[in-house]
């Protein structure tokens, strides 16, 4: 079991170590071992198991957005490159389709990062505001714009969800095939490559958009999935929070089908279980325009049947007056499928040593949380 947690929070990012021995809610059995970046902006943090490796996505206002990397598993950090988009082309005239902004060629947001295939040690994923991906070859030291997708011809359609910007937040690295790459957009779908990123699927159909009129609620282009998983002995199953349901495929996203979630289909993030492909977890919200939990309760929704039913799993949450709510990157399962994790928007990060049976407070006073992951 994976016995470190990295947390990425709007003040910084924080390092949990499991303690040993007899634990009360005085003593909880994680405790912060390292606060670094401390005010500084950290939107993503991502451990890479493969070589120990720890990356982490700063957004420093004026200064625009840093990286920083860590060859000793996050005690001590150097900076390092920042994807960059290319000049934008003289007279390009894009803007986002509903605001009508001119769409920026810089990075605004880092909101995915992923190590790349086993096969293919130091490449790294990164996915951004307003919707680039991004490859490594050298763990951070250089990116390149994905350009296949860049300047795919349906990229212009993609229009901003909660965020101002089309962004690209999910990374799916097949681990069967280094070449096959899926990522999840908001709002442009779900889009796959088999050729390593020389040409690109739309993978969305199935999936609906409530917040669209009927005849363009099923269009793939427009779909708005707030987080994308892949399980990892499975690949064929993949699961996905989206902005109005969960959805589910077992053919590889080539189609995909609604799930009704419990207490309710709103949400943004989503765990699979990592040998389980009919396991996944949840945590609900209200909707785009009540982020809040219903009724004011704290829970986490799990299926063990692939979407039949749902669970709500509620021991050691809060039960009354409670507002937290959970970002797309905010949970995460660790190797064994028995250690989940996840943070809120009020600081809170709550831990589960059996499946999400029952959890408890690592801590409650964190600054708002926006990524968790184990290391």
């Amino acid at each position: 079991m994976s016995d470190r947690l990295f947390v990425a929070t709007r003040k910084g990012v924080f390092t949990l170590a499991r303690a040993p021995g007899r634990v009360s809610r005085a003593r909880p059995r994680w405790q912060v071992a390292r606060a670094q970046f401390l005010g500084d902006n950290a939107s993503m943090v991502r451990p890479d198991r493969r070589d120990g490796w720890v990356y982490v996505a700063l957004g420093l206002g004026h200064f625009g957005v840093k990286m920083h990397r860590s060859k000793d598993r996050g005690r001590t950090w150097e900076a390092c490159a920042t994807p960059a988009y290319p000049t934008k082309p003289e007279g390009l005239d894009e803007r986002e389709p509903n605001s009508q902004r001119p769409i920026p060629w810089n990075t605004e947001l880092v909101w995915a990062l992923e190590p790349g295939h086993a096969s293919e040690p130091g490449v790294l994923w990164c996915g951004t505001l307003p919707g680039g991906l991004f490859r490594s070859r050298d763990r951070g030291a250089s990116w390149e714009l994905v350009e296949s997708l860049w300047r795919h011809p349906k990229r212009p359609g993609w229009f901003g969800g909660g965020a101002e910007w089309p962004g690209l937040h999910s990374v799916c690295v097949d681990p069967r095939d280094a070449r096959r790459v899926t990522v999840g957009v908001s709002c442009g779908g779900v889009w796959q490559t088999g050729d390593g990123g020389r040409t690109w699927q739309q993978r969305a159909q199935g999936m609906r958009a409530a917040f669209m009129p009927p005849e363009r609620a099923y269009d793939p282009d427009v779909q708005d999935p707030h987080c994308v998983v892949q399980c990892p002995v499975a690949p064929n199953v993949f699961w996905a929070q989206h902005h109005n349901g969960i959805f589910r495929s077992t053919d590889g996203s080539a189609s995909w089908t609604e799930i009704t979630g419990k207490p309710s289909s709103f949400g943004f993030a989503v765990a699979v279980h990592p040998h389980d492909p009919d396991t996944a977890w949840f945590v609900p919200g209200i909707s785009d325009e009540h982020r809040i939990p219903p009724k004011g309760k704290v829970v986490v929704s799990r299926t063990r049947n692939g979407g039949k039913s749902l669970q709500v799993l509620s021991k050691g949450l809060p039960q009354a007056h409670a507002y937290d709510l959970t970002f797309r990157h905010a949970l995460d399962v660790d190797e064994t499928g028995e250690r989940l994790a996840f943070g809120t928007t009020t600081g809170a990060l709550y831990v589960s040593e059996n499946g999400g049976d029952s959890w408890e407070a690592a801590s409650e006073h964190l600054p708002p949380v926006y990524c968790v992951r184990f290391g």
